[in-house]
């Protein structure tokens, strides 16, 4: 028997990058996987992968800025499977590095939407059908920018300090009923963002692996490793916390 059989997970953001490796994963371990986001085709290309591994998935198209979306998408994933166990709301969006006064209310208002609302209104039809199902497990992504400063990208960090206030409210909020929430705050991961640094400007890649203390850009399957991880049985007295995977970035 594997560690998730029967289990549901839904995951925000799951067609690319962290969300796909963390699909995988969760599909590895039996979960079955409801992936989201806003780009059909990548989203459908990972169910397929997971389909032909004989695993369980389905892709609910999601834009996790608008409430009517992300209601349909629990609803659909409890029609579909039945209840819901776990979560991840991985979906979220950067910056343009730029000062603060030639930031735009246009880029406040799109990354707040989606990297604090998108969270809010995840968990707020999250929380109720895991109640239904007798409590679980949810997982939000902030990253290093919500427990330190980055100048230029004053939203974005803003966002991700959002993130952590949301996820310990609701984590002592549920906490007595059997609803545990917590945070991964990654520092640079190779994802394909990462690798279109690298390729655009190489000295700027070099020097961001070089401010993590291990020297390199951690991988997708590393945070999917960790959001596993705070889903399990093993982390059953962990709720409220943020869980920096960030090769040594924010000990410095």
């Amino acid at each position: 028997m594997k560690q998730y059989d029967n289990k549901v997970v839904v995951i925000t953001g799951g067609t690319a990058g962290i969300g796909r490796a963390t699909a995988l994963a969760f599909a590895a371990a039996g979960a079955k996987v409801v992936i989201t986001g806003r780009r059909e085709k990548e989203g459908q290309e990972v169910v397929d992968e997971i389909t032909k591994g004989d695993g369980e998935a389905l892709f609910i198209k999601t834009d996790v800025a608008q409430e009517v979306e992300v209601k349909a998408m629990i609803d659909q994933t409890v029609a579909a499977y039945g209840r819901l166990d776990f979560a991840f709301n991985n979906a979220g969006v950067e910056q343009a590095l730029k000062p603060l006064p030639e930031q735009t209310e246009e880029e406040f208002d799109f990354v707040t939407n989606i990297n604090i609302k998108g969270v809010w209104l995840s968990m707020k039809y999250e929380i109720p059908a895991l109640l239904q199902s007798g409590g679980g497990a949810i997982v939000n992504m902030s990253s290093i920018g919500g427990l330190v400063a980055a100048p230029g990208m004053d939203i974005y960090v803003a966002s991700k300090h959002a993130v952590i206030g949301l996820t310990k409210s609701a984590a002592l909020a549920y906490a007595k009923r059997n609803i545990r929430i917590n945070v991964v705050s990654p520092g640079a991961i190779a994802t394909a963002m990462f690798q279109r640094i690298e390729t655009d400007n190489p000295a700027a890649g070099a020097a961001i692996k070089a401010a993590h203390p291990m020297g390199r850009a951690g991988t997708s399957e590393e945070i999917a490793s960790a959001v596993l991880w705070l889903c399990s049985a093993g982390a059953s007295f962990v709720t409220g916390q943020t869980l920096a995977i960030d090769g040594g970035y924010t000990a410095q």
